[in-house]
């Protein structure tokens, strides 16, 4: 295709899709600049430039995908779920260890996450599987099929152990196999495996004398099911919080203290207390806690307008998947959505301790040049499925009964 039929392609685009993706953005980029505004070295200028940087290479990946027909892309689905898997066990063995983790791949000055680009990588594998035609989703070979594309980069991540980004492959997973007809029965057996299964897990950890275990089989338990030693911390203090307030409690209370101490409009802009005197470590506050920091500088109004934002984007994107053309355009938004909602949900829940801390970025809004690039590739997909429906001329109306087709 050439250069203009591809930009008459983009002012098809949903530009609300797109004024909100750049608004969480440049808020993003103006908060790690805040977040990393007072630190002992000074301004990390290189931090936010970086993030500017990303975010324009992410803009690029973003019309790139808009305008690229999303089935074209058909054919490198195996490709690309072979080059996640590779990655996942390049960085097994070549990653950088950090706190106990190898998730990082070096290339000169550049870090790569491959769990990132695994979890896309996932989603684009199982809507190609999920979308053949005349397969009959209730039968057991081909759920086993989908149940085992899933397995091996969840089994890979947790080795790493990152088990945050592991979880994430779950509740995708489940609503792909939702957005493609799979049987109430099917998916409800499976949610409750999974409840079954957490359940359990949290007896081995916090009732060991009552289910008559001993430490040392409790220990090789925790081993075999990827939780280190830190996860247990985290898990048992956010059941706990007096337990380790200065050790793994400690980012947990101070992400409470910011938060709540913003009140309705924050103390302002380079203000925050919190955040300006290290009380939230300035090594995860422009990352995991960076929703935090702008909590105690804005308050309760910019959270609330942070996460109406992100309300644009999962809207946008549940709007695109109603209308698409086809069954692989629907189940790749409905991927991508839940991908996006699972990290706003648990990154915010945890920094306000309804959830335990885990390693999950805000979209767009944490520092990182993996999961920024990720995230926009998504969106630009989202937006080559909504250019693609408009096309096709299909109504709302026609798109609302996209599951029973």
């Amino acid at each position: 295709m050439s250069l203009m039929p591809r930009l008459q392609l983009a002012t098809r685009m949903n530009w609300v899709l797109t004024a909100a993706m750049l608004a969480l953005i440049t808020i993003g980029i103006l908060f790690i600049y805040s977040a990393t505004y007072a630190r002992e070295d000074g301004p990390s200028h290189s931090l936010y430039q970086r993030q500017i940087l990303w975010a324009v290479a992410g803009m690029g990946a973003y019309v790139f995908f808009a305008v690229t027909d999303y089935r074209r892309l058909r054919k490198l689905t195996w490709a690309g779920y072979g080059i996640g898997l590779v990655l996942l066990v390049l960085v097994l063995v070549l990653g950088t260890k950090i706190d106990g983790a190898r998730r990082w791949l070096y290339v000169g000055p550049i870090g790569i996450q491959p769990s990132e680009i695994a979890k896309m990588a996932v989603i684009f594998v199982l809507a190609r599987r999920l979308s053949q035609p005349g397969e009959n989703l209730g039968r057991i070979r081909p759920l086993l099929e989908v149940l085992a594309l899933v397995a091996l980069p969840f089994l890979l991540i947790m080795r790493e152990p990152d088990l945050g980004s592991a979880l994430v492959l779950l509740p995708v997973t489940l609503a792909m196999m939702f957005a493609a007809g799979v049987p109430y029965r099917v998916i409800g057996v499976l949610v409750m495996t999974g409840v079954a299964m957490v359940a359990l897990v949290l007896a081995i950890l916090f009732l060991p004398q009552a289910i008559h275990m001993t430490e040392a089989h409790q220990q090789k338990i925790m081993k075999a099911v990827g939780l280190s030693a830190y996860h247990r911390n985290r898990l048992t203090v956010f059941f706990n919080a007096d337990k380790d307030p200065l050790g793994a409690g400690w980012n947990k209370r101070q992400s409470e203290i910011a938060v709540g101490s913003g009140g309705l409009h924050g103390k302002g802009y380079l203000k925050g207390t919190q955040n300006m005197l290290g009380f939230l470590p300035r090594s995860v506050s422009y990352t995991d806690f960076i929703f935090s920091v702008v909590a105690e500088e804005k308050g309760f109004m910019g959270s609330i307008t942070i996460l109406g934002l992100f309300g644009v984007v999962l809207s946008c994107g549940i709007h695109a998947a109603i209308r698409a053309a086809d069954k692989l355009g629907r189940l790749l938004c409905a991927g991508i959505v839940t991908m996006l909602f699972i990290h706003v949900f648990i990154n915010t829940a945890m920094t306000v301790g309804l959830m335990p801390i885990t390693g999950i970025p805000l979209p767009l809004l944490s520092y990182g040049g993996t999961f920024m690039m990720i995230v926009m590739s998504a969106l630009g997909m989202v937006q080559s499925v909504y250019i693609r429906s408009q096309r096709a001329g299909l109504s709302f109306e026609q798109g609302v009964l996209w599951r029973a087709a």
